[in-house]
């Protein structure tokens, strides 16, 4: 049986963190995979979807309460681009869910795994415009659309996973208050499905085309079907920041799942600068203590990531 809102949040209502999953596209490049076309990790979908089942039990074994799904970038337009029709891409994104729930159920059925430890969620993957052009533009948010082009863009997919195994839904690395309200426009069709929306930004107060988290956190906050609010493929030093300025305006459940604190160099189309395990552990027990209920990574971060905050926030 599907979770329900309700259910959702009394999973959030506790003192300990619920400890997200680490970056997935990140973590299957370092593993070896090619994610250079424009399907990115999706590409995994069509070539090796169980090398994403894989790393989905990984994250489970680290200490993940939650696994987000890999259809960031597996979106109708894109995949029909790709040479497929709508069937086998409403398939690539069942698949999709599919690689997590079964990585789930790996887990429950090991007779290694603690009899109280609770089933974990799956919350499907609901990329950004940008994601799609695959052009760095979910860092800008500057797409050149008008409200009603960005509610027809993402209608088909979050109908389509809507109707899932997913146990709610998670819109992320959102650029703009204006893709959130179309977001909120089509999750209104699906009411009855729980979902986060967190954002992509560039300081600590506001989202990558600039306008201030404390507005998109008022506008989430009268939604009812919105279980979490937060930030996500961020440099973790503004985390803090974000977190007080969102607090300030709504109640509900906070979510950060930041990158590991290196630099994308976009010119040399690699990372640059260190980040440890132990700093990033320290960076989330300060987010916790400011009012994070969701704990994670994003790009650079695996499962020795989770691993570390498993340790730091034990069950």
């Amino acid at each position: 049986m599907r979770n329900t809102i309700p259910g959702i949040m009394d999973r959030l209502d506790t003192d300990k963190p619920l400890l997200l999953d680490g970056g997935l596209a990140t973590e299957l490049q370092q593993r070896g995979a090619d994610i250079s076309g424009p399907l990115w990790s999706a590409r995994m979908l069509l070539d090796d979807p169980q090398a994403i089942r894989q790393l989905h039990l990984d994250y489970l074994w680290a200490g993940a309460d939650c696994l987000i799904t890999a259809t960031y970038q597996a979106t109708f337009p894109g995949l029909l681009e790709a040479g497929l029709n709508s069937q086998q891409a409403a398939e690539v994104l069942n698949r999709a869910v599919r690689m997590a729930v079964e990585a789930r159920q790996l887990l429950v059925d090991d007779p290694l795994r603690s009899s109280d430890r609770p089933d974990p969620l799956i919350a499907a993957s609901i990329g950004p415009y940008g994601a799609y052009r695959h052009d760095g533009s979910e860092y800008s948010g500057d797409y050149g659309l008008s409200l009603a082009q960005l509610v027809d863009f993402h209608r088909e997919r979050i109908h389509q996973l809507a109707t899932s195994n997913a146990d709610l839904l998670a819109c992320e690395t959102i650029p703009s208050l204006l893709e959130a309200q179309a977001l909120v426009k089509v999750l209104a069709e699906v009411p009855a499905m729980p979902v986060w929306l967190s954002f992509s930004c560039r300081d600590g107060q506001h989202i990558c085309h600039g306008e201030r988290i404390a507005d998109c956190g008022q506008l989430l906050d009268e939604v009812p079907q919105v279980v979490g609010i937060g930030i996500n493929c961020t440099a973790p030093g503004f985390v803090e920041p974000l977190i007080e300025n969102l607090r300030g305006q709504t109640e509900k459940p906070i979510v950060v799942y930041p990158n590991s604190g290196e630099t994308w160099d976009g010119g040399s189309h690699s990372w640059t600068g260190t980040a440890s395990c132990e700093d990033f552990v320290r960076a989330a027990q300060r987010w916790h203590a400011a009012g994070a209920s969701l704990i994670g990574g994003c790009c650079r971060t695996g499962p020795e990531h989770i691993r570390a905050l498993a340790t730091a926030f034990p069950r």
